[in-house]
């Protein structure tokens, strides 16, 4: 069975990792190389680049000596690239929580050579499944598909991600994966950013169109734990002010003390708080304006999945026998043929 082409989008790649069985990931969109746009989305597990695959020469050297701490897979199969970029950093990065197939399927191959693990992608259901789920349905299919030409647009995606201390290139359609130097979890993401921007400079007088997303760690459930722990911090100091004064300020006077003042510095749990009722009151102050805060991001981020989920459904739904009644319904009424010739004379106008 074949690979269908998949969209670059940060909507579908998210939800085709979840339908991998991979929990806690998310992909997003990165529109810049500069460091506060990576920041926003970090922790960041690898990057994903697409660009227009020319098959030009490659001179840079591949390693052979990394099979016990890489993984690395031939691109055995057309139409794959995307989700083999997603697999090349979920299977290298071992905080991720790959689930129990894939996780069965990485140890299973694990002593394969780059080709059989690029069959063994190719012929697992669960990555075919996931992937295909977000074929465009094809009412029209001719019985022989052209082969793509040299001036056809192809595109391409390749990872980028550190281990073991050093920054790596994975493309497969390369023999085997390229070090691009020492890198660590913390400095990794400025290493990689000269890497490419020089890859879009050297295409950038025949080519603009480029894609740079992100797979980082799920914002959602990062978002939920500090709520978590905002609140409790809050609560505990809603305690300590009412056993001191009875009395709680109002939205107003707390919104006036987070101006007005600076942050304190967390307590945590203490049996005897020794901050003055005024120090409490300026903490609860700011724990309220950061509840508030992490509070609009979680539905940010909520609303965020929803319209993905819902484009994602619209990706998916096949939309021709809608369209055929349609026209059906029109010609009917005898209303098809002027609509036709109307737009007929729409065209003819726009290219006098």
């Amino acid at each position: 069975m074949s690979w269908c082409t998949i969209e670059s989008d940060p909507g579908v790649f998210s939800e085709l990792i979840t339908e991998m069985g991979v929990k806690g990931v998310q992909v997003h969109e990165l529109y810049s190389l500069d460091k506060e746009s990576m920041e926003a989305v970090e922790p960041i597990h690898g990057l994903i680049f697409l660009f227009r695959w020319r098959g030009e020469k490659d001179d840079r050297s591949t390693i052979t000596d990394y099979n016990e701490y890489l993984f690395f897979a031939s691109q055995m199969i057309t139409n794959a690239c995307a989700t083999q970029a997603i697999l090349s950093i979920l299977l290298n990065r071992p905080t991720i929580d790959l689930g129990e197939e894939l996780t069965a399927f990485k140890a299973f191959t694990k002593d394969f050579t780059p080709d059989l693990k690029g069959l063994s992608i190719s012929n697992s259901e669960l990555l075919r499944k996931a992937h295909n789920s977000f074929a465009r349905p094809e009412p029209f299919i001719s019985e022989e598909r052209r082969a793509a030409k040299e001036d056809d647009e192809v595109y391409h995606f390749i990872s980028y991600l550190p281990v073991n201390g050093k920054l790596y290139e994975l493309d497969g359609l390369k023999a085997g994966p390229i070090c691009l130097g020492e890198a660590t979890e913390e400095n990794w993401l400025e290493v990689v950013r000269p890497v490419i921007q020089q890859r879009i400079e050297q295409y950038s007088s025949r080519e603009i169109r480029f894609n740079l997303m992100a797979v980082t760690a799920d914002r959602r459930e990062r978002l939920l734990q500090e709520q978590a722990v905002i609140e409790k911090e809050r609560n505990m100091t809603v305690g300590k002010v009412q056993a001191r004064s009875g009395k709680l300020p109002t939205q107003a006077e707390l919104e006036r003390l987070a101006a007005t003042h600076p942050e304190p510095p967390p307590i945590g749990e203490v049996a005897v708080d020794e901050r003055s009722i005024d120090l409490l009151l300026i903490a609860l102050a700011h724990l309220t304006a950061r509840a508030a805060k992490i509070q609009s991001q979680i539905a940010m981020e909520q609303q965020r999945a929803s319209m993905w989920r819902l484009e994602n459904i619209r990706r998916r739904h096949n939309y021709v026998p809608f369209l055929v009644n349609l026209l059906r319904v029109l010609a009917e009424r005898g209303e098809l043929m002027p609509l036709l010739e109307q737009a007929k004379k729409k065209q003819r106008a726009s290219r006098a």
